[in-house]
């Protein structure tokens, strides 16, 4: 796009508005990765929790937001949803169309936070929470005067914290539905298997040991194997064995119709919020 400056990868500094703990697990994650040093990294916070979470890995704390602006290349706003209005109409007359804008807040859309910002050189990603364990699922969509080399830098920011894919804004509430909301599907499975262990004699530690272990080996089989996930499905339940036993029970109380319900559901109820 004519008139915009690429940010130079090698030097940009990048701010967070909002010191959370979004922002830290995605700091954190860029830092450990190695994408770029602790300092060129700042935020701000003037609670000694937030302060000493931060500065413990080498991020600069300041004590005003105007301050992380005016010292950055790359502004990622990390704030609640009900607030990031506010914050970003008072930040306005600071932000510069040389600056690259991200929002990871849960259900803004890019309309308003361009015309909040007053320019639309903007991202906006929607990360999950195992971001905190390098092992988020990522979706970004660009803004109207974001170019592809901007799309590139924060692919390589959130690929420091899991993966990231590109879609556009209109799918959004549906990757709420699936990832954003997703892990608490999956934490509930964890802990139900948990029980079922309990229930079948097994010790409670080892259970839910094992059960957590269960759904990230098979989870990585899926992303690593190439295989769909109903062949790794076939390839265990031999004919008349303990795993095709179990499955039926899962098909009787109808698994599968209760995920997607799931998903439906909560991509519904992001649409409603997004709309409110």
């Amino acid at each position: 796009m004519a008139g915009v400056v690429p940010i130079p990868n090698d030097s940009y500094k990048l701010g967070f508005i909002g010191a959370g703990k979004m922002a830290e697990s995605i700091a954190r994650g860029v830092v450990k990765s190695g994408a770029m040093p602790a300092s060129r990294i700042r935020t701000a916070h003037l609670g000694s929790a937030r302060r000493t979470a931060f500065e413990s890995f080498g991020v600069k704390v300041m004590d005003h937001n105007n301050e992380v602006i005016e010292d950055s290349d790359v502004v990622i706003f990390s704030v609640k949803p009900q607030i990031v209005k506010d914050v970003v109409l008072q930040l306005r007359p600071l932000l510069s169309k040389k600056q690259l804008l991200v929002s990871v807040v849960a259900g803004v859309k890019l309309k308003d936070l361009q015309e909040w910002a007053g320019h639309s050189r903007f991202i906006r990603v929607i990360p999950n929470t195992p971001a905190a364990v390098g092992q988020a699922a990522s979706v970004m969509s660009l803004g109207a005067a974001a170019i592809e080399d901007d799309g590139e830098l924060i692919a390589r920011l959130f690929g420091a914290v899991g993966k990231i894919w590109k879609a556009d804004e209109k799918l959004f509430d549906a990757v709420t539905g699936l990832s954003g909301s997703g892990p608490a599907y999956i934490f509930l499975a964890i802990e139900a298997l948990a029980d079922g262990g309990v229930a079948a004699g097994l010790p409670r530690e080892l259970a839910l040991g094992l059960a957590a272990q269960t759904v990230l080996g098979a989870a990585s089989m899926a992303t690593n194997t190439g295989k769909h996930p109903g062949q790794l499905k076939d390839d265990v339940a031999s004919p008349g064995g303990t795993t095709i036993s179990g499955i039926h029970e899962l098909e009787k109380g109808g698994f599968r119709g209760i995920l997607m319900n799931a998903v439906v559901s909560a991509t519904k109820r992001s649409r409603e919020l997004s709309q409110s």
